[in-house]
């Protein structure tokens, strides 16, 4: 089975081992969503403020943002994760960026897949729990804000 995810880093990442990155996405790609693949840029707070503002209309940086794709076959869309937030979320919750950014691609890649933790009634919180434990995260961003 090929790998068809990319990753684009478009900030310094110090800490962070891209390769580690790489082979999370693979594995999310083949687990998680069943071989279809999709795009993930890591980038700035700035980045993602703007895209915010942009698609959602909201003026403030986020962490992690999901840009679903039009029905192609095999290939579920983007995410874009702020690595300056990762980075200080991780900090916070005790444990690394690279934890971090796991924890923030597994949450996009299961928005990519048609869940909304904000309307599905627990399917989003649920998945992203058991996902959590089948890949050793620690907490996840739906379980934080319900703390």
């Amino acid at each position: 089975m090929g790998c068809n995810t990319s990753i684009l880093f478009k900030v310094p990442t110090p800490g962070l081992k891209r390769r580690h990155v790489k082979t999370f996405a693979i594995k999310l790609e083949q687990e998680v969503a069943a071989g279809s693949s999709f795009e993930c840029l890591i980038t700035s707070d700035e980045e993602l403020q703007r895209l915010n503002k942009r698609f959602r209309k909201k003026d403030y940086p986020t962490d992690v943002l999901s840009f679903p794709a039009d029905g192609q076959v095999g290939f579920l869309g983007a995410i874009a994760i702020s690595y300056h937030r990762a980075k200080a979320q991780a900090a916070e919750y005790g444990h690394n960026p690279a934890q971090e950014i796991d924890i923030l691609m597994l949450h996009g890649v299961l928005h990519l897949l048609g869940m909304d933790h904000e309307t599905d009634r627990g399917r989003m919180s649920r998945a992203e729990k058991k996902w959590r434990g089948v890949l050793g995260l620690p907490a996840g961003l739906i379980e934080r804000v319900h703390r």
